[in-house]
């Protein structure tokens, strides 16, 4: 483990010993440790320097919407290998929120993503993505968050 000092003034340092704090981290090594791995996993996203990635995929819709169920049902019959699991719940008796989580290829699970977020009747879509190494074997394959 490498360590490095940085200097602060003490108004940053206040405000930022309140956010960590406020966040319940324990110290501040590991705040700054997930403010990097942040950061650099936005970078890698925004330009498109990981292969493969980790996701959810979550959004609220109507089941009653004329045939939506039934399309975002095929929709990810036909992304098996990217789907690993879904969550459905019951918000009231009009309204549902589905949390899909996902693993692939980081152009196919966006492609997916803004395929079902795009379908009419879906609302307040929100896609989660974690840029991943993937290592496979005969046997099976790892994806391993890349920070």
């Amino acid at each position: 483990m490498e360590r490095f000092t940085i200097s602060l003034s003490d108004e940053l340092a206040a405000d930022f010993d309140r956010w960590i704090q406020a966040k319940g981290y324990v110290n501040r090594s590991e705040a700054v440790r997930d403010l990097l791995r942040k950061e650099i996993e936005t970078e890698r996203l925004e330009k498109n320097q990981a292969a493969h990635c980790i996701a959810t995929l979550s959004f609220v819709y109507n089941h009653h919407e004329r045939t939506l169920a039934d399309r975002l049902t095929h929709i990810q019959h036909h992304a098996h290998d990217l789907v690993v699991c879904s969550t459905h719940v019951h918000l009231d008796h009009d309204d549902c929120f589905e949390s899909l989580f996902l693993r692939g290829a980081l152009e196919r699970v966006r492609g997916f993503a803004d395929k079902v977020s795009a379908e009419s009747g879906v609302r307040h879509s929100m896609a989660n993505i974690v840029p991943a190494n993937l290592t496979a074997n005969q046997e099976h394959s790892h994806f391993q968050p890349m920070t």
